[in-house]
């Protein structure tokens, strides 16, 4: 893998936590209006400029586009953001629930991306790669990480050991109990040590982000196109990813909710399921998923467990021995006649950070008729998927913490 240590652009120590933000993606305009509230320096003022207009404004508006450009622009004349002076690595850790990963940002190259050696698991929607285009275009920077794995590599791992040992540039954590955790490495025998380790890594993988990362490789791409003197070496080439080594990531549940059981009584449904399903009532407490291929399913006060017959799935095959698979297949579609995960208005996702609580919550409400919990998948599938090019069905993978925004910026020029 071909990386580069990048002059960071950052907010000075002492305004970090009203600067950072969630990524753009995870909440709408009227949350983001909320959160920035009356911060002027929050993150969202770039990310999500249309928060500066009143309520409903199009967050597709050119003079978005031109409101997000001009309020990066007064974040560093007012010193809001302030660029290194120096290339560097940097590493970012988070800490959930006791335990913390840590992951090197770093400028990734364009061509890895384009070339399939940094590799995806998830289709990208146009319309949302050209938005994100437009952003980094118009604002000349990456002003948002993506999320990258990398097979774990010790000699890496010592280095940024030997990183964290010193005070940390920011230390922080939010109402949400994640602690962020940032070191700068502007030690230039460590930098170059670490360009060398990643030139033998022989792939990445994104494992949150890939409209991110095709927006950020496309605008790369173009740059080289339309610059008649490009000659490889220009900070367009590379765009701004956070690694973590593969093994301390875990992905947790991406469930599902339906509106409605497809003109089927409860015992008609439950009588469908056993044709593929040993079908266990549990009761009114709580079923959580306890191994592959078991599902927890919640339905008028009751929980029951699924658990897939024999036959009805392939462990050899990397996308048949998904439960995302198995669920779609033999209930969704089967069953509930929802062909396509991705339009039907039926179906809605939940991410497993919200707890199952929130399945009981949305069916006991009357909003949705049915809940259907997945044991998550592991990182191995996810490598399996991506190195075997493979692409996961909708709503797969849900990765926690998310990556706070706005520690650090890679400009493109």
């Amino acid at each position: 893998m071909r990386i580069k240590p990048f002059k960071g652009v950052r907010p000075p120590k002492a305004i970090v936590t009203e600067i950072a933000s969630r990524p753009y993606d995870v909440l709408n305009s009227d949350e983001a209006r909320i959160e920035a509230g009356g911060n002027e320096k929050s993150l969202y003022r770039i990310i999500r400029a249309e928060i500066d207009f009143p309520p409903g404004k199009d967050e597709h508006d050119a003079d978005v586009y031109e409101k997000a450009v001009e309020n990066f622009h007064l974040f560093q004349e007012k010193g809001w953001l302030v660029q290194d002076e120096k290339e560097m690595y940097y590493v970012y850790a988070q800490t959930m629930s006791g335990k913390t990963q840590y992951g090197l940002v770093l400028g990734a190259h364009v061509e890895d991306y384009m070339t399939g050696k940094i590799k995806k698991h998830e289709l990208t929607r146009p319309d949302k790669e050209e938005d994100r285009m437009i952003h980094v275009r118009m604002t000349d920077a990456n002003v948002e990480p993506v999320f990258f794995a990398y097979p774990e590599n010790k000699e890496v791992n010592a280095i940024v050991q030997k990183v964290i040992a010193q005070p940390a540039e920011y230390d922080f954590t939010l109402a949400d109990g994640v602690g962020h955790h940032f070191w700068t490495i502007s030690d230039d025998a460590e930098i170059e040590k670490i360009t060398q380790l990643f030139a033998n890594i022989p792939a990445m993988y994104i494992a949150d982000g890939h409209h991110r990362s095709a927006a950020a490789a496309l605008v790369g791409a173009e740059k080289a196109k339309n610059n008649p003197h490009h000659k490889g070496d220009e900070e367009y080439n590379y765009f701004m990813a956070v690694c973590f080594p593969d093994n301390e990531l875990t992905i947790i549940d991406y469930n599902r909710v339906v509106t409605d059981l497809n003109g089927l009584s409860d015992d008609e449904f439950l009588t469908k399921l056993n044709k593929h399903f040993i079908v266990e009532e549990k009761g009114a407490e709580i079923y959580k998923p306890t191994h592959l291929h078991n599902f927890s399913m919640y339905l008028s006060g009751k929980w029951y467990s699924l658990t897939a017959k024999e036959g009805t799935y392939n462990d050899n095959d990397p996308i048949g021995v998904l439960d995302v698979t198995i669920s779609s297949n033999l209930i969704l579609d089967e069953i509930l006649g929802i062909k396509n995960l991705r339009t039907d208005k039926r179906i809605d996702f939940v991410g497993g950070i919200r707890g199952l609580e929130e399945l009981k919550k949305r069916v006991d409400s009357g909003e949705m008729r049915m809940a259907l919990a997945l044991y998550p998948v592991s990182m191995k599938q996810l490598i399996n998927i991506s190195d075997t090019n493979n692409i996961m069905p909708p709503k797969t993978t849900w990765f926690e913490p998310k990556l706070r925004s706005g520690l650090v910026i890679h400009k493109l020029t």
